[in-house]
């Protein structure tokens, strides 16, 4: 096991006295790159014919070649005319998203991205503390530099509803954990005696509070901020990102697998506002969008092609992230006494990776890793988080009801990802309410497979597609649960159970046989496979629902969402549904 490395560790490790000499020219440099332009994100300047050295991972010099320290060089490197940037650095991710740590960072050094901040919070609900810790533990050793932040874990489920203090404190005291994570602004306003505590905690340890403020504004907005919030990630648009550039919050544009937004927030530009406030994450990466289309080089592609500088992108993507992580005396720019992670591209607008160096290693070439990244074992209990205690059946999914008819709240999908409610009559049979495929309407239920196993809540659901059928997964967003959904209650029986045979998955079946499936052992949440195998896997079940009837996309990310406490507005949990404009449970059979 390595030991975790946090900004401190860094920089103990970084011997001035020996850069001084090399940048001297009495000691020799590890490696020279010349005959190369430079991305100065301090100054945006970009001079021509620079070179740069590197002596224990660290830069010694860089700036005009010099002929002592070009000749006493042990490797050099003539890049005729590229450009060097910075490693890219991702400020707002969920690594534990299908993926595990190794081939995720196999994955996005290949493009480029030498640093990342991951979110925690999906082991915490399955896993508790031994999980986030089992998690940070597979960061350390990497290539590539692996930062976290800690948990606030505001949750459609009672269980869930903020970490507990004592953990925090824990997770405070990692040197990888930079901040406390995203907290969902309604959860803050409507429970703040139980959340503002935990914000100010993780202020007082020095470390950044992450934000997540869709739809939050004017005094409500302000109320948040006043929290301590340094970021939010959820604007749509430059308005909604100027409105928190002035409150001093860092904007994080988002151009992943979930959110595509770059391209609006850039317009800031145009506003004349100062962009160093402006951040681009990716917010999470699928599979195949990883395979296909690369992970932060091309979130900057998006960026310069919306006309953002191309100087002003790769700022976002470097020097403001480490300013906003106080990271930045030792990564997000090229200066002596920096972490040597180099980007060499084509051009400063063509941000292609050609060569990527990590702390002076070069670890991919081509789009391609030079370097393999650490397996993790993890411990046992976190690949056995799916606890249930009993084999479910159709009966498991009934909704009793009396009478011949029913008032109910059903959830509508309104996008593939934001529901609402939808206030509809149904009938009564047999003292029961049944899914009625032929007019859009679903049972969906929601089982806790980790606190209380098998504790189970059965709603209905309009819009999701499935004509026949049933989907299951073990990667519900913010809970403990297992989020399941159908035409069938017997499939639905046949997906959960064959989730617990796996120990986390994602599960397709028809008429009694499983059609797709996804092994996600570890946490119940992430594949061990290689990203292209996975990006496969995942392909498979999004196209056998998509057989079934979902339109959506992304099939998977729209489901896991149903539980999630961050999206407008109708939620399921284990223990029913949830309103978010209200901030609490509300009932599935309102009258006959």
């Amino acid at each position: 096991m390595k030991d975790p490395q946090g900004p401190d560790q860094l920089a103990a490790a970084r011997d001035p006295r020996v850069l001084m000499e090399v940048a001297l020219g009495r000691l020799p440099a590890d490696l020279v790159l010349f005959n190369c332009r430079l991305v100065n994100v301090y100054t945006a300047e970009v001079p021509a014919d620079q070179a740069i050295a590197v002596k224990d991972g660290w830069i010694a010099y860089c700036g005009p070649p010099d002929e002592a320290i070009l000749s006493g060089a042990a490797e050099r490197i003539d890049l005729k005319g590229k450009t060097v940037i910075p490693g890219l650095i991702d400020g707002h991710t969920h690594m534990a998203w299908m993926f595990d740590v190794a081939p995720f960072v196999e994955g996005v050094m290949a493009g480029g991205t030498t640093t990342v901040i991951t979110e925690t919070m999906e082991p915490y609900p399955v896993c508790g503390l031994e999980g986030v810790l089992d998690f940070l533990d597979a960061l350390a050793g990497q290539p590539i530099k692996l930062f976290a932040s800690a948990p606030a874990m505001v949750s459609t489920s009672p269980a869930f509803r903020g970490i507990d203090p004592d953990h925090l404190q824990t997770l405070l005291l990692r040197p990888e954990v930079l901040a406390i994570g995203e907290s969902y602004w309604q959860g803050v306003l409507h429970d703040p005696d139980h959340f503002a505590p935990l914000l100010a905690a993780a202020a007082c340890a020095g470390k950044q509070v992450e934000g997540h403020s869709a739809g939050a504004a004017g005094t409500r907005l302000q109320a948040y901020a006043a929290c301590g919030v340094t970021s939010c990630h959820e604007p749509i648009n430059a308005g909604e990102a100027a409105a928190r550039m002035r409150l001093g919050i860092h904007v994080m544009a988002r151009e992943g697998s979930i959110r595509r937004d770059v391209a609006e927030i850039v317009k800031v530009k145009d506003m004349g506002i100062d962009l160093r406030r402006l951040i681009i994450a990716t917010d999470g990466i699928s599979p195949r969008d990883l395979v296909t289309s690369g992970y932060l080089d091309h979130s900057l592609n998006q960026a310069i092609n919306a006309g953002l500088d191309p100087v002003r992108a790769i700022q976002a993507a470097t020097v403001n992230v480490a300013e906003h992580f106080r990271l930045d005396h030792l990564v997000g720019g090229i200066a002596p006494g920096r972490c040597a992670d180099l980007v060499v591209i084509p051009a400063p607008d063509r941000i292609e990776a050609l060569m990527v160096f990590s702390n002076g290693k070069l670890v991919a070439e081509g789009k391609k890793p030079k370097v393999r990244a650490r397996p993790h074992h993890y411990r046992p209990a976190s690949l056995d988080s799916v606890r249930l205690e009993k084999e479910f059946t159709a009966d498991d999914f009934r909704i009793p009801a009396s009478g011949t008819a029913a008032r109910v709240r059903a959830i509508s999908m309104v996008t593939d990802l934001v529901t609402r409610e939808k206030l509809i009559r149904v009938p009564v049979s047999r003292g029961e309410i049944s899914a009625d495929p032929a007019r859009g309407l679903l049972k969906v239920a929601a089982v806790d497979r980790a606190v209380r196993p098998g504790r189970c809540f059965t709603g209905l659901i309009t819009g999701f597609g499935l004509r026949r059928g049933a989907m299951a997964s073990s990667a519900a967003w913010d809970t403990s649960d297992i989020i399941v959904a159908g035409a069938d209650e017997k499939d639905m029986a046949l997906a959960v159970n064959r989730i617990a045979h796996l120990h986390g998955g994602t599960v397709v079946c028809c008429r009694g046989r499983v059609t797709a499936e996804l092994a996600l052992p570890v946490f119940g949440l992430c594949s061990q496979l290689s990203v292209p195998e996975l990006a496969a896997a995942a392909g498979a079940v999004n196209r056998a629902a998509a057989e079934l009837g979902v339109t959506f996309a992304d099939p998977m990310l729209s489901f896991v969402t149903l539980t999630g406490a961050a999206i407008p507005f109708l939620r399921i949990c284990e223990q029913g549904l949830v309103d978010l404009k209200k901030g609490q449970p509300v009932e599935l059979i309102i009258g006959d």
